[in-house]
């Protein structure tokens, strides 16, 4: 009999998340049945497409909260497993990071779980997943505890090595049945958190692309060569760096442009960037767009950049070497296990400015060689990342 999951995330759907709601469509679409369970909605300016508003009607979501129906959820799980109510509520307060602030959110986090846990009941839920080792997983793992219930998650990169997160990533290791790593380097750092002899419950589970939904490249002939970004605006991404690059790319190529897709806390020292290297008329900030007109713009691009100071495995590059636009990456976190240089894209060591630019330079000079790294980038999507092989290894443990 096959197990009925529960995928439990911070916010679902989220723009900057889609790769979970191609991961939920294809576990679906496989066999498996799947609830999906939130722990705030999403803004409705963020649901811009019919599957995504499809997504958000059917997914159960804690807050905004309630205080009487959570009043009721908690009473109920006291008397009817008094017990592991009084294990779970110890277990908040020992997975936590320390001082008062820490132990405040505890006891929000174990009221959640409760919460959470009489509507997993509800729904005959059988094994839940987390997407990252945030504080959602903290609610997932106590809610699946009371419940007695398998429990995993996923990690993707810098969120949950970085404190607090990853202060009880060992932890949280320790309890789940399994652990999704989106990278060989996440698994490696998640390794470090833990014994040797938990190494083998940590699986490697891409995420991916779905191939049949990316939109064609589009090719222009306006004589430009436009190189877009697709990233929140945010210290880690590296923004600043890329405009200094950029205004080398500027002066030796006139014909240049960027486009920086996103939108976050760092957009005035970007646009401040921007201004002292006199490129107002080069570079374009586009702002948070919905996923179509995100990949809209990369296919009408003629190169993708990454300029990350820390990553993951960034899913853009994915959908852009899916696209047929070839990709500039720096050689940090998972990147090189999707891009290998002057094969299925270029590589530049992270934080040099001046090889970003002589990258961006080569792309911009030689047509050819883009066109040779788009084929090679397409084909190792294929092999690796279409979302319907990622999801195998789940969908075994799953079914």
């Amino acid at each position: 009999m096959s197990q009925r999951i529960g995928y439990l995330t911070s916010q679902y759907p989220a723009p900057s998340h889609t790769f979970i709601r191609r991961e939920v469509e294809a576990l679906r679409e496989q066999g498996i049945e799947l609830d999906t369970f939130s722990v705030r909605p999403p803004k409705d300016d963020e649901v811009s497409s019919a599957l995504e508003q499809d997504e958000r009607d059917r997914t159960y979501y804690l807050l905004p909260p309630e205080p009487l129906p959570i009043a009721r959820a908690v009473a109920r799980a006291l008397v009817k497993r008094p017990k592991a109510f009084v294990r779970t509520l110890r277990q908040a307060f020992e997975h936590r990071p320390p001082g008062t602030r820490g132990a405040a959110y505890a006891g929000v986090y174990f009221l959640e779980a409760m919460h959470l846990a009489a509507a997993l009941d509800q729904r005959g839920i059988d094994h839940l997943h987390n997407h990252f080792a945030n504080s959602a997983a903290i609610v997932g793992h106590l809610a699946t505890s009371y419940l007695d219930i398998d429990w995993s998650f996923t990690v993707h990169g810098i969120s949950e090595f970085d404190y607090p997160a990853g202060l009880l990533l060992g932890d949280k290791i320790r309890k789940a049945k399994f652990v999704a790593c989106v990278s060989h380097f996440g698994r490696s750092q998640a390794l470090r958190t833990v014994e040797p002899s938990l190494g083998d419950k940590m699986i490697i589970v891409r995420c991916g692309v779905a191939l049949s939904q990316m939109p064609q490249r589009h090719r222009r002939d306006d004589g430009r060569f436009r190189f877009v970004s697709v990233a929140r605006l945010s210290p880690e991404k590296g923004h600043v760096g890329l405009i200094k690059a950029f205004a080398r790319v500027a002066r030796e190529r006139p014909e240049a442009d960027l486009l920086l897709v996103g939108e976050g806390p760092r957009r005035p020292i970007i646009e401040a960037a921007i201004a002292e290297h006199g490129l107002a008329d080069r570079v374009r900030l586009l702002g948070q767009m919905t996923e179509r007109d995100v990949l809209t713009e990369v296919a009408n691009s003629d190169a993708l950049v990454v300029s990350s100071l820390m990553e993951g495995l960034p899913v853009v590059l994915m959908e852009a070497m899916a696209i047929g636009v070839p990709v500039i990456a720096p050689a940090v976190g998972g990147i090189p296990e999707l891009v290998e240089h002057d094969v299925t894209g270029l590589i530049f060591t992270v934080s040099n400015w001046n090889g970003l630019a002589s990258r961006m330079l080569a792309l911009a000079s030689n047509i050819e060689l883009g066109d040779r790294l788009a084929v090679a980038g397409r084909r190792r999507v294929e092999e690796e990342f279409d979302v319907r092989r990622a999801v195998e290894p789940l969908r075994a443990r799953f079914g």
